[in-house]
């Protein structure tokens, strides 16, 4: 098919058949409940993303933080300012490298992530009883294929042009 005729048929299909506009549909929906969530505890999305991360693997440094999040590093020195102050993590010098600080949990980050969780895994239980257990991991499977071509896509897309 020429990308004339593509566009002619993308024109004439209900916008919900794209999958991108589903993606991006779930994703609101699922930002939108955890946002709602969260702010009771007086947590972001990414702060409480940085709570589960640090949990589950110990100190970790912004850089690494900030892939794992998917944001800048800039946007995560801000974010763990804010949590450093508020006394839910803790920044030390890595022995490693004297110009990178390594985040980690302290007793009250671990204890607002334990309270929050409790919230938050209320979706996710909700969503997993929805599907079947192959449903589930079929799903699961189909998701990560996505985000796979969508980094793809998006490394292909913002790549400088050949010279």
């Amino acid at each position: 098919m020429n990308l004339l005729m593509e566009w002619e048929c993308a024109v004439e299909a209900p916008i919900e058949n794209d999958l991108c506009t589903r993606i991006r549909r779930s994703e609101q929906a699922l930002m939108a409940h955890h946002e709602g969530v969260l702010r009771v505890y007086g947590l972001t999305m990414t702060q409480y993303t940085v709570l589960l991360i640090l949990a589950r693997e110990g100190g970790l440094s912004g850089a690494q933080l900030a892939r794992s999040c998917g944001v800048t590093q800039q946007s995560m020195s801000s974010v763990l300012a804010n949590m450093e102050t508020k006394e839910l993590i803790r920044r030390e010098t890595s022995p490693v490298h004297a110009k990178v600080q390594i985040a980690s949990l302290t007793g009250a980050g671990q204890a607002l992530l334990d309270r929050a969780y409790q919230e938050v895994v209320i979706l996710e239980r909700a969503l997993t009883d929805a599907f079947t257990p192959s449903e589930h991991a079929a799903l699961c499977e189909l998701l990560e294929r996505a985000t796979t071509v969508l980094v793809q896509q998006t490394r292909h897309a913002t790549a400088p042009p050949a010279g």
